[in-house]
């Protein structure tokens, strides 16, 4: 026996016993792109007698329906209407602290208080001092802090009458400085905005500023009004002229450049992080623009979105006692407040083409399609032959040399 026999013999029996341990456990052992469909389902918490383990994290698997998409959709993002109220046009606007007036007061004699041959009147410049009050000559200290315009001129005019030859006055706004809101972020010319007396909107407020520096779709508005935020995309601001809302004076809007994409993973034509480049995308969409899937590997009943979904939408899709059964077996949100959850589509379904084409895939998504378990076995025997074509061709190389 030569060294070549010596060498590739035992090859054989190696060969035999990989293939037996293969054979042993093959969805163990055979490489894949991610979990089967019935791991995910399984993954979820089941019933009131699902333990969680401390290092896994509890989320539902819930099989997207007509009414799920509708809920999904309705509900799905934040509502700058649903925040801060209906967004009708606010109060009267009135004089407020820092605001500088401009006063112009005429009389009827040429040798008034305020009047000369020359001229019938006298223009006074008033800042509106922290205690509400300015000062108007021959009539003190006048209070004009939440007063109109025409609050402030008859004020003045009844203090005048009895100093003044029938004086008449007119109040008109020189700088407003109580009536601004900040516009800060990806904007072209970041600054404080001078709401005027005519209420504006939360574009024209965004406009003053140069408007936004990036497409609206991928630029998010964060509006704070006292205690309260709301963040929401530009592009749904102007597709939903609701939440359009009045701006109010001291609210501060922040805008942020953050491109909508998702990750899609498993069994498409391709895989990685893929933009939006739109303002919003169907599941059908991101399916498209994943290169759909790939039909030797994918399993069309495993569609999933993998998702930290808002609380008001997981309470509407699976239900109050579920979403507190998840709560009491581990869900927690992640920082920004929300929850995971997984939905599934099952594609052999032709009502799921239609439902697809409603279901909204959001920015962060990960869509993942899972892997038909026949191609376990395709890979089980591909794993199978590999050795023992190796140890069929130590044979033949050993004949070859003659053993």
């Amino acid at each position: 026996m030569n060294w070549l026999s010596r060498v590739f013999k035992p090859g054989i029996g190696a060969a035999i016993a990989v293939s037996m341990g293969v054979t042993a456990g093959c969805s163990s052992v055979v490489p894949n792109n991610g979990p089967l469909a019935s791991k995910v389902e399984n993954a979820a918490v089941k019933n009131s007698s699902y333990e969680i383990a401390q290092s896994r994290t509890a989320f539902d698997v819930v099989q997207v329906d007509d009414r799920i998409a509708n809920s999904v959709t309705q509900l799905g993002q934040p509502s700058l209407v649903r925040t801060f109220g209906v967004g009708g046009a606010p109060g009267t606007p009135v004089i407020g602290v820092g605001d500088e007036l401009s006063v112009t007061i005429f009389e009827a004699g040429p040798d008034g208080l305020f009047s000369t041959a020359e001229h019938k009147s006298t223009v006074i410049a008033v800042i509106v001092q922290p205690d509400g009050h300015g000062q108007i000559p021959y009539a003190g200290s006048v209070l004009f802090a939440g007063k109109t315009l025409e609050g402030a001129r008859q004020e003045i005019t009844r203090v005048l009458k009895a100093k003044a030859v029938e004086p008449d006055v007119i109040v008109g706004m020189s700088k407003n400085i109580s009536r601004t809101a900040s516009v800060q972020g990806s904007v072209r010319s970041p600054q404080i905005v001078q709401l005027g007396l005519a209420p504006a909107p939360l574009t024209s407020v965004i406009a003053m500023a140069g408007g936004a520096e990036k497409p609206p779709y991928d630029t998010y508005v964060t509006l704070t009004r006292g205690r309260k935020t709301s963040t929401v995309l530009l592009q749904s601001v102007i597709d939903n002229p609701k939440d359009d809302i009045y701006i109010t004076p001291r609210d501060k809007i922040f805008l942020t450049y953050d491109p909508q994409t998702f990750a899609a993973l498993g069994a498409t034509g391709k895989v990685g992080r893929i933009a939006f480049e739109t303002g919003s995308l169907s599941l059908i969409e991101a399916t498209a623009l994943a290169a759909g899937a790939r039909p030797e590997l994918a399993d069309p009943k495993g569609y999933f979105i993998f998702r930290y979904e808002y609380e008001p939408v997981y309470r509407q899709v699976v239900g109050e006692s579920r979403f507190e059964e998840l709560l009491s077996k581990g869900m927690m949100a992640n920082k920004d407040g929300r929850y995971p959850i997984v939905y599934r589509v099952d594609m052999t379904d032709p009502q799921s083409y239609i439902v697809a084409q409603s279901f909204p895939i959001r920015s962060k998504d990960v869509l993942y399609l899972s892997h038909h378990p026949a191609t376990d076995f395709v890979k089980f025997t591909a794993l199978v032959s590999a050795p023992l074509r190796i140890g069929r061709d130590a044979v033949a190389l050993n004949r070859t040399l003659g053993n």
